[in-house]
């Protein structure tokens, strides 16, 4: 059974920082490319970053030079290393493996910015 696990949400005031970190069991992890996706208080769930298997990463516009994700293999954990927060980062960060054809979900994990 595969089940991912984010952690690291919270409250944090504009400007500040946080890591959500993300750990998948059930699947190699090496060999699964994944991905950070948030969904804000009525609007649709949008990506945030993906890294491959080899470790190439892209992110969404809005968050180009604030976010960084990154990925321990030896761990099984990818992380988002979240800088520069703002109010409109305020949603549900939810953790996405593709492994092997198939997508896998975290239930997510809250962050709010706010003073």
């Amino acid at each position: 059974q595969v089940q991912l696990v984010e952690s690291g949400g919270g409250l944090v005031q504009p400007g500040g920082s946080l890591r959500l970190s993300c750990t998948p069991s059930g699947i190699t992890f090496s060999i699964a490319h994944m991905a950070w996706y948030r969904q804000a208080p009525g609007k649709q769930r949008e990506l945030v970053a993906t890294i491959t298997t080899r470790g190439s990463t892209n992110y969404a516009d809005s968050v180009k030079g604030r976010f960084t994700i990154s990925r321990d293999n030896a761990r099984n954990t990818v992380y988002l290393q979240m800088n520069s927060l703002k109010p409109e980062d305020t949603a549900i960060y939810y953790c996405k493996a593709e492994y092997l054809t198939t997508d896998y979900w975290g239930k997510g994990t809250l962050v709010t910015v706010s003073s």
